[in-house]
């Protein structure tokens, strides 16, 4: 069997960059954000619930999600956020969990859950180890700022809609501080990789 270990951090923080680097190293990763984008894809019963939800102008031209239009409904509701949570989370679980499952009956050392939300939805306590990515909160806005278009104030309001990183941390087996550059964050990646392999490696 193969442990899942899960991968969180917040907005922005260098999680998809650990998850790629762990991914080189030829660690299976499910990653939520993928699935998240498959349970609302163009024609799917997810993205139906989305439109009945918020109304025909979160939707593209081509029958896609608009995801810019829908960020700017939800990101500054709480209410609004709350429903889009109740549609997406449990389809987002059941497809993930199905993927792990796949990963887990392999005899690897580990797999990855790769996930924003594992902290706030406690998705974290079925992992058997959890990794938070950690980043300056001006690193956050910066490449928020740079890879979304968005706003400063924009970008402050998607960090703040998520749990404060302090509290991911407490909850944390491997802390992976991104405070620098992308060498000093591979030597910290390997590290912990190394670490992990040893911790699941050894099989009874």
């Amino acid at each position: 069997m193969t442990a899942i270990v899960g991968l969180t951090g917040g907005i922005a923080s260098g999680k998809s960059s650990v998850a790629q680097l762990l991914r080189d190293e030829g660690v299976a990763i499910v990653d939520a954000d993928q699935v998240a984008r498959e349970v609302v894809e163009a024609g799917s019963p997810g993205l139906a619930a989305v439109v009945e939800a918020f109304g025909g102008e979160v939707l593209a031209a081509d029958g896609a999600l608009d995801r810019k239009a829908l960020g700017a409904i939800v990101f500054g509701d709480p209410a609004h956020r709350r429903v889009l949570e109740s549609i997406t989370h449990p389809r987002i679980f059941a497809r993930s969990m199905e993927q792990l499952g796949r990963i887990a009956a392999g005899d690897a050392p580990y797999g990855l859950y790769d996930a924003a939300l594992l902290v706030e939805n406690g998705t974290h306590q079925m992992m058997a180890a959890l990794v938070v990515v950690a980043a300056p909160r001006e690193s956050q806005v910066r490449r928020i700022v740079a890879r979304d278009g968005l706003t400063e104030a924009e970008a402050n309001a998607r960090i703040d809609a998520q749990l404060p990183l302090a509290e991911k941390i407490a909850v944390a087996d491997y802390v992976i501080e991104n405070d620098g550059d992308l060498t000093l964050l591979g030597a910290r990646t390997l590290a912990v990789h190394a670490l992990l392999t040893q911790r699941f490696g050894a099989k009874s």
